[in-house]
């Protein structure tokens, strides 16, 4: 499995998040990390996370799925890094 980051900002006043909130959690698994940034893990490419979740925003709308690396840093509740290294280990041993 991999594990992506996806990030999002629904622009139009009064946008439903349930659908797309519905299909982040369609993943094998998901976390979410911060108000519109989520990990999930997959065994599908980026462009598939992408397509599967871009059905449920509005043109004016930002979606951005990316690979997660080893090279990062950041302040995130222990409970994220602990979601983050179980599924990163899948991730790895490959």
């Amino acid at each position: 499995m991999t594990v992506y980051s996806v990030s999002y900002d629904l622009n139009k006043e009064g946008q439903n998040y349930k659908n797309l909130i519905a299909e982040i959690k369609s993943f094998g698994g998901y976390c979410k990390v911060m108000d519109s940034y989520w990990f999930v893990s997959s065994n599908n490419d980026a462009q598939t996370v992408y397509s599967k979740l871009a059905k449920h925003i509005d043109k004016n709308d930002r979606l951005l799925v990316m690979q997660t690396s080893s090279n990062r840093q950041g302040w995130l509740d222990k409970d994220v890094w602990e979601w983050f290294r179980k599924h990163e280990v899948k991730n790895t041993a490959r």
